[in-house]
C-alpha cells in the first residue's frame, strides 16, 4: 500500500498527540493511534493500522520512559517483572486478535475502558505508597496482572497502558505518578510483541510507522513534563479517568456499526 505525502504528515501529527497522551497519563497511546490512523491518516485496512500503531507508540512510550526516569518516577523491579509476564500475554492475545474485526475489538475494548475509568475514579483519593516494592511475596500478584493485560494488550492491538496502570496500583499499591512511569515499560514491551506479531502477517506501513513516531518524540517529552507537575495527588487520576471516558464514547460511537 502506497499512502500520499499528506497522509504522512497526518501520520506525524497523529503521533505527537499521541505521544503527549503517553507521557502524560502512561497510556492511551494505541486506543488513540489506531481512531486516528483509521479517520485521520485514512489507512484502509484497520489491521495495518493495528499493527502500524504498536509499534509506533512502543518507540513512544520508550522516549516517554526516558523523561520518567530522569524524573525517578520509574519502579524497575515491578516494571521488568509486569512486562515478562506480559509479553507472554500479548503474544497468545495478538495471535487471536488478528482473526477478529478490527472494528469489533475496538468496540469491546472501548466497554473495558469504561469500567477501567470507574475503577480508576473510585480509588482517586489513595495516594499509594511510595515505598512499595516488587518483593517475593508481590511477585504471583504482579505476574499475575502482566500476564493479564498482555493478553488484553495483544488482543487488541494497543499499548495497554490504560490496563497497565491500574494494574500496577492493584498488585503493587505504589502512588498513580509511580505507576504511570513505570507502566511505560511494559506498554514499550506490549508494543514490539504485538507489532512483530503482525508485521509477519505484513501488516505494519514502516515508512508510516516511522513519521509517526517521529512527531511522538516531542509530544511524550511534553506530557512527561506536565505530568511531573500535576504530582501525586487526585489531578493525574481524575485526568486519566476522564481521558479514558471521552476516549471510549468515541470509540463506540464510531465502532458500533460493526455489530450491526
Amino acid at each position: 500500500m502506497t499512502l500520499e505525502p499528506i497522509q504522512y504528515l497526518l501520520g506525524a501529527l497523529s503521533g505527537s498527540l499521541v505521544g503527549f497522551t503517553l507521557g502524560l497519563v502512561g497510556g492511551g497511546g494505541s486506543i488513540l493511534a489506531v481512531p486516528l490512523m483509521v479517520y485521520l491518516v485514512r489507512v484502509p485496512n484497520a489491521h495495518l493500522a493495528i499493527g502500524t500503531s504498536a509499534f509506533a507508540v512502543a518507540a513512544n512510550a520508550a522516549t516517554g520512559l526516558i523523561g520518567h526516569a530522569k524524573a525517578h518516577t520509574v519502579k524497575w523491579r515491578c516494571g521488568g517483572m509486569y512486562a515478562t509476564a506480559g509479553v507472554v500475554g500479548a503474544l497468545l492475545g495478538s495471535t487471536a486478535g488478528k482473526a477478529v474485526d478490527g472494528g469489533k475489538l475496538l468496540f469491546l475494548f472501548a466497554l473495558v475502558m469504561v469500567v477501567v475509568g470507574v475503577l480508576m475514579l473510585r480509588g482517586r483519593g489513595d495516594a499509594g505508597n511510595p515505598g512499595a516494592e516488587c518483593n517475593r511475596e508481590r511477585a504471583p500478584k504482579v505476574l499475575g496482572y502482566g500476564l493479564g493485560t498482555g493478553l488484553f494488550s495483544g488482543f487488541f492491538g494497543i499499548g495497554g497502558g490504560f490496563l497497565i496502570v491500574p494494574g500496577l496500583i492493584g498488585s503493587t499499591g505504589m502512588p498513580i505518578l509511580n505507576a504511570v512511569g513505570t507502566s511505560l515499560i511494559a506498554v514499550t514491551a506490549f508494543g514490539l510483541t504485538t507489532a512483530a506479531n503482525y508485521a509477519f502477517s505484513g501488516l505494519v506501513d514502516w515508512p508510516l510507522a516511522f513519521a509517526f513516531i517521529g512527531g511522538g518524540v516531542a509530544g511524550g517529552l511534553i506530557g512527561t513534563r506536565i505530568a511531573k507537575r500535576l504530582g501525586t495527588g487526585s489531578t493525574l487520576t481524575t485526568v486519566f479517568a476522564v481521558l479514558i471516558f471521552m476516549v471510549a464514547a468515541y470509540m463506540l460511537w464510531k465502532s458500533a456499526g460493526s455489530f450491526v
